[in-house]
């Protein structure tokens, strides 16, 4: 994994106690929501057990949907110390001998590294004397960056890029994606997951788990179809079902996969791009890309552009804006969602056919 490149909005995939502490006051206006205050009574321990109440109360209030990406708080969060870093003119070996932690662990929180420890935010806003809408500002986006969704059960074994997808999935109100390399990886069927797998074998070491990572691929695909799930809208390439070097029966499964989806979701479409098709007002696409937004106005739009090797993650305006301006011109030339199952049931007939004929 490489740092994130700062405030450009881009980003690769890859204590002491200072005697002060935080007690809660109800919030009457949301019952079971607490507000943190300044105090000097209440030890680490006590800290601890509030800050997991409080996180699990807003859950509660808020919604399983309403969970905010801990990815992208994590890179708010990188921008806010950075700021109060910066503003302290302390360098990043100034500020870890001030709070006695390692210079290493202060440059992974500012690049959005790391989960960060509450006790450890909370440590540096009092030491550095943070106090005000300055200070909850910055606690709030720790306590949601610090945040677990289900897929940090799986740690790596899942791959880091798909356990990425399932964060931004979770979050995201919609999903718009280009594919031209692969299916949509969140609706995949079972079959073609294992041919992909041995796809990958062919290339060299695995850098996860074949069970684990199929696993958490049905867990996506639950997401996905929860009641308050996203709405999901993908362009794929033609090319992707003649290229790709699996078996007939299993792309024929695959295809039929997302015609089952798409019918059976109204919130889901899938747009096949022909591969004779003139995409208008434009170059042309260099790779895949996923486009995510979110229902809080404060989230930026996140793009995640894939490589060979690892992905790129855009948030800044202008990128933002490059690629959907590109997925809308992909998205006009594609057939229409009704002429794509068509198109989807024809080639799965085909490819059933084939597969029969070799047996």
């Amino acid at each position: 994994m490489r740092p994130s490149d700062g405030e450009s909005g881009r980003a690769r995939i890859g204590a002491t106690n200072s005697g002060w502490a935080k007690v809660a006051a109800p919030n009457f206006a949301a019952p079971n929501i607490c507000h943190v205050r300044q105090s000097r009574c209440t030890p680490r321990a006590g800290r601890a057990k509030l800050l997991i109440r409080t996180q699990r109360d807003q859950r509660l209030v808020k919604g399983r949907g309403a969970m905010p990406s801990a990815y992208i708080r994590r890179r708010q969060l990188a921008v806010e110390l950075r700021k109060i870093r910066d503003e302290r003119d302390l360098t990043v070996d100034g500020l870890a001998r001030l709070i006695h932690q390692s210079p290493s662990k202060i440059t992974r929180l500012e690049n959005g590294q790391m989960r960060p420890d509450l006790h450890d935010i909370l440590n540096m806003l009092e030491t550095l004397d943070i106090t005000g809408r300055q200070h909850d500002k910055v606690f709030q986006l720790a306590r949601e960056a610090a945040e677990k969704g289900w897929w940090d059960r799986y740690g790596m074994s899942m791959g880091p890029r798909q356990k990425l997808a399932a964060d931004l999935e979770h979050s995201a109100e919609t999903i718009r994606s280009y594919d031209q390399t692969a299916m949509p990886g969140v609706l995949q069927s079972p079959e073609f997951i294992t041919a992909l797998i041995e796809l990958d074998r062919c290339q060299g070491k695995i850098d996860y788990d074949p069970a684990r990572m199929a696993d958490a691929r049905a867990n996506r695909q639950r997401e996905l179809l929860r009641p308050d799930g996203p709405s999901y809208e993908a362009v794929l390439d033609e090319c992707v079902i003649h290229r790709l070097a699996v078996p007939p029966e299993a792309m024929a499964t695959q295809l039929r996969r997302l015609t089952t989806a798409v019918s059976a979701e109204g919130r889901i479409t899938v747009r096949i791009l022909p591969h004779d098709a003139r995409i208008e007002g434009g170059f042309l696409p260099k790779s895949s890309f996923h486009i995510y937004t979110f229902a809080d106005p404060t989230d930026p739009a996140v793009v995640v552009v894939d490589g060979v090797t690892t992905d790129l993650v855009l948030t800044q305006r202008k990128e933002v804006a490059r690629y959907t301006g590109m997925y809308d011109r992909l998205r006009e030339a594609a057939l229409s969602p009704g002429d794509s199952i068509a198109f989807l049931d024809r080639v799965a007939d085909r490819l059933t056919e084939q597969a029969g004929s070799e047996t």
